[in-house]
């Protein structure tokens, strides 16, 4: 039976009156069920072993429907790679239970739907905006709320902690609350960690995220499709081209186009490369920030490295916006190639002085080995992906699981750790560089021949000659500009393996030249849910470890 048969075969023997609707989109498993039957099918779902992870959860508003909104769940197994997107109609005044006693995770993404929608989770511990300020008033992602309306926040919240009926205050013990940013030097400006300390011991904790929030799903309804590949940039900012590589490759999908080899393998090239410096900012904030300041300035001369090779193929450096719907937006220029080989040998050495410098070191250890610890269970159950759920010996890549781009035809290995804490989190990082220099090398040196990307002119604009030379070339681009790309109805979700782990865009078609719905599922923004938890019992110097082995990039956990 295929997946799908089998899904209806099970649930209809557990759920026999269920009102349940099954089909496949796009290569997309899809069960439609009522909401009232939410949580115990989503807890049979996870029960019986088919589905250990709940990817994401999202809402769409089709206003013009008597149940006005979707409420999407994104369902995943790491034992045997399928997929499965769990839908629920609800209307505008109506409740939909929390899925919080399924999966742990399900509590930001539910406050997410919640912030952006105004969709109300009953038995949700702590339904309270998460990207908005508390003072916004409305619900942005909403059809009906104007994208150019701003709001601004006038005061700040005091220090606040969600409500926890298992929470005994000592009356003998005289707490200390603090702030842990945004102004912190280790929060890099963007993050607000509240803690009560006994001592130097976190008794409580509670994150405030949003501070830059860019509104990045709701521009995106406003844009035709190619340019919302700027703003992906902005999510990821260390490793721009991958949020390029995995929205495109969404954009694909739905049209059903395959981009050139030679396209794919400049991808490959460019991802690993982003992951490479993603790793090395990772790794060397976090040093600088634990006070081993020579790391960081050792790791940052390569990753300078890795800008000039992003300048010479496209001009510019951090936001680079280097792909296209249909492969890349330019062919790389005579020796490029080569260059990129030539950086290998240098990263190679520079791995090696890193590991000299940190992995061994007395203090780096101290400061790491036994903090933030999390099993695999756990990791699964808080939805992390990515090297953090790969250091507590989970080998999950979607480069091996679900390959793409050739991925399957490359020589690599998938390191794991043991411990789950935040000195395996490095060990991982450092040796998936020493992967990607590897697959690197195999790819440089077998770069196909041909075009850089498909010529069809519903989807590409001809190039300048054409557009210059010859009225055809003139007139289809002059049409792809007015009118843009216009991919058929319909809905997907797509990912990539990205530095942080699994990078997802969840895209809703209505035929139109912008998306009606997108929404991208960034890999920290499931990580950075435990961290509360994570850090209360331990010392307040471990909050700044435990912050910086996550790799939280702002612009992607906010959009």
């Amino acid at each position: 039976m295929t997946t799908i048969e089998a899904l209806r075969s099970d649930i209809s023997a557990r759920f026999p009156n269920g009102d349940f609707q099954y089909e496949t989109v796009i290569g997309d498993n899809v069960l439609a069920i009522p909401k009232d039957a939410i949580l115990p099918v989503l807890r049979h779902l996870k029960d019986t072993g088919r589905f250990d992870f709940l990817m994401h959860i999202t809402a769409t508003d089709y206003p013009e429907r008597a149940k006005r909104f979707d409420i999407v769940y994104e369902l995943f197994s790491s034992k045997t790679y399928n997929r499965l997107r769990v839908k629920c109609a609800v209307g505008e005044n109506e409740k939909i239970d929390s899925a919080i006693p399924v999966w742990q995770s399900a509590n930001w993404f539910e406050r997410e739907v919640y912030d952006m929608f105004g969709i109300e989770f009953a038995g949700h511990p702590y339904l309270t905006r998460i990207l908005c300020h508390h003072q916004f008033v409305g619900w942005p992602l909403r059809k009906d709320y104007d994208a150019n309306h701003q709001q601004h926040c006038t005061d700040t919240l005091p220090i606040h902690f969600p409500e926890d009926p298992k929470y005994r205050p000592d009356p003998n013990k005289d707490l200390l609350p603090l702030n842990i940013g945004p102004s912190h030097p280790a929060t890099h400006g963007t993050l607000r960690v509240m803690a009560e300390l006994d001592g130097e011991r976190v008794v409580r904790a509670n994150v405030e995220l949003g501070f830059l929030h860019r509104c990045f799903e709701k521009m995106a309804e406003t844009h035709p499709y190619n340019q919302v590949i700027p703003y992906t940039d902005r999510l990821n900012y260390c490793s721009a081209p991958m949020n390029n590589v995995g929205y495109c490759k969404t954009v694909e999908r739905l049209l059903g186009v395959e981009i050139p080899p030679k396209a794919q393998a400049m991808r490959v090239i460019l991802c690993e490369l982003s992951r490479i410096i993603d790793h090395i900012v990772c790794i060397g904030a976090n040093a600088v920030d634990l006070g081993a300041i020579t790391g960081f300035f050792h790791l940052f001369q390569y990753r300078e490295l890795v800008y000039n090779l992003f300048e010479k193929l496209c001009g510019a450096r951090l936001t680079v916006a280097l792909t296209r719907v249909g492969g890349m937006a330019q062919d790389a220029p005579q020796g490029w190639f080569n260059e990129v080989l030539q950086f290998c040998d240098e990263m190679t050495i520079g791995v090696d002085e890193l590991e000299r410098m940190l992995s061994r070191n007395k203090i780096w250890m101290q400061r790491m080995q036994k903090v933030g610890a999390i099993s695999a269970d756990e990791a699964i159950m808080w939805g992390y992906t990515g090297p953090c759920l790969r250091s507590t010996g989970v080998a999950l890549d979607l480069r091996k699981a679900q390959p793409y781009y050739g991925y399957d035809q490359l020589d690599f290995d998938i390191p794991v750790g043991t411990t789950g804490d935040c000195y395996d989190r490095y060990l991982v990082r450092v040796e998936e560089m020493r992967q990607s220099l590897k697959i690197i090398r195999q790819v440089c040196k077998n770069v196909p021949s041909g075009d850089y990307t498909i010529r069809d002119k519903a989807i590409v604009l001809p190039e300048k000659k054409d557009v210059y030379g010859n009225i055809e070339g003139l007139m289809n681009h002059f049409m792809l500009v007015m009118k843009g790309l216009r991919p058929p109805k319909g809905e997907i979700y797509d990912a990539t393996e990205a530095a942080n782990g699994e990078l997802g865009f969840y895209l809703v078609s209505d035929g139109s030249g912008c998306p009606y719905r997108l929404k991208v599922r960034p890999p920290c923004f499931a990580i950075y849910q435990s961290f509360p938890k994570q850090v209360t019992g331990g010392l307040v110097a471990d909050v700044i470890t435990i912050l910086g082995t996550m790799n939280l990039i702002a612009g992607e956990l906010d959009r």
